[in-house]
């Protein structure tokens, strides 16, 4: 199954306020691993970028203003989203944001039943909550150390990881693997050994011992048992 994560920077919070995207991100999933392949652009916004937008990504007009417009990038990013599944964190901002590009250009929106809002998943899991990207990250292990400011494709890669955590995908990889490991150990010709911990306790008794013996001397001198009998 390919599922497309995605996250989007924009220079503020309503895309029909005038609004726009400054960076889009998208990351590639098949069977819930990553593929490598990812979709990322610099948007020009052709308008300003408030102060406070400037702070969570550190976009600024200036470094913007060569970049590609939304409607140079459309095909290209509709192209690799395909009609995969749509993962994003609190995914009703990055689709309204979306879908009013895609109306700029008189293209159609996306279908909302597309939407797979990771957030919502993290409500249900962890009611108590905090439920931020960060947050989630820091919950499950994740090393978010270079996301030092909001950035689209760095996001989505972090995302894309705590999604596989949050619908429990990560254990069925871990099974994956080993099993994975096992058979190519077996077509090699090669396994692994572990050693028990400790060794397991002796239970054959002294009769036992004797009675086998007595039953290889009941099959002959020529007997294939006896080369394995002790002192034989």
């Amino acid at each position: 199954m390919r599922e497309i994560v995605f996250d989007t920077e924009t220079t503020g919070l309503d895309p029909y306020q005038g609004h726009r995207l400054v960076e889009l991100g998208c990351i590639e999933l098949l069977n819930r691993f990553p593929t490598g392949a990812s979709f990322h652009r610099h948007l020009n916004p052709e308008r300003d970028v408030p102060p406070e937008a400037f702070a969570i990504h550190g976009l600024s007009a200036d470094f913007l203003k060569d970049k590609p417009r939304f409607a140079e990038v459309v095909d290209e990013f509709l192209a690799f989203i395909g009609e995969a599944p749509l993962v994003a964190h609190n995914a009703s901002f990055d689709y309204g944001f979306i879908c009013a590009e895609l109306e700029r250009v008189k293209r159609p929106v996306l279908a909302r039943e597309r939407l797979i809002d990771t957030l919502l998943l993290a409500r249900r899991r962890h009611p108590a909550g905090p439920n931020r990207l960060d947050d989630l990250c820091a919950r499950y292990g994740i090393d978010h150390s270079r996301r030092t400011k909001h950035g689209a494709l760095l996001d989505a890669e972090l995302l894309a990881e705590v999604y596989v955590e949050l619908i429990g995908a990560r254990q069925a990889t871990l099974v994956l693997v080993e099993t994975v490991e096992g058979a190519r150990e077996q077509r090699d010709g090669a396994s692994s050994t572990r050693a028990r911990p400790a060794p397991l306790a002796v239970r054959i008794a002294d009769g036992d011992h004797k009675a086998h013996r007595d039953f290889v001397a009941t099959l002959g001198k020529e007997s294939l048992w006896r080369k394995y009998l002790p002192g034989e």
